[in-house]
């Protein structure tokens, strides 16, 4: 299990944020190669993202939810289960968007396994928080 915590800041008001980050056709496309395949309600679409890890790159697809949201207090976590394109891998998630202000943090657990694990928990650290910093950065853009 990856733990990964990350402040940011978009500069924008705390409800502007918080219908970005609870509108999963907006805020997915927000993570690199990530994108919307179908929105089957306005919590559950089925989504794909390709990751570089290195070398190499693999495709997951799978779902994404939002499986919890408190408005008054701006918290709200998304649910991400997927699987490696035509692998044995697995990636799974749960991301807490804890927001304040004009900003907030991004707690990220992550479980990930195949190929992707096999390059090591260093490497999937790395990769994972530089996708995340990404992340908050086109946020504050949107």
């Amino acid at each position: 299990m990856v733990k990964l915590d990350h402040p940011f800041t978009t500069g924008k008001p705390i409800d502007e944020n918080w219908t970005a980050i609870t509108d999963l056709e907006r805020v997915i496309p927000c993570v690199e190669g990530g994108k919307v395949l179908e929105a089957v309600s306005p919590d559950l679409v089925k989504a794909e993202i390709l990751v570089r890890m290195g070398a190499m790159s693999m495709t997951f697809t799978g779902t994404v939810e939002v499986a919890e949201k408190d408005e008054a207090a701006h918290r709200a976590v998304l649910k991400i289960k997927s699987r490696e394109a035509g692998g044995q891998g697995f990636a799974n998630a749960d991301v807490v968007f804890e927001l304040q202000g004009d900003g907030g943090t991004v707690h990220t657990a992550a479980q990930i396994s195949g190929k992707a694990a096999s390059m090591g928990e260093g490497v999937v650290s790395t990769v994972l928080d530089a996708l995340i910093k990404d992340f908050t950065q086109r946020l504050a853009t949107m």
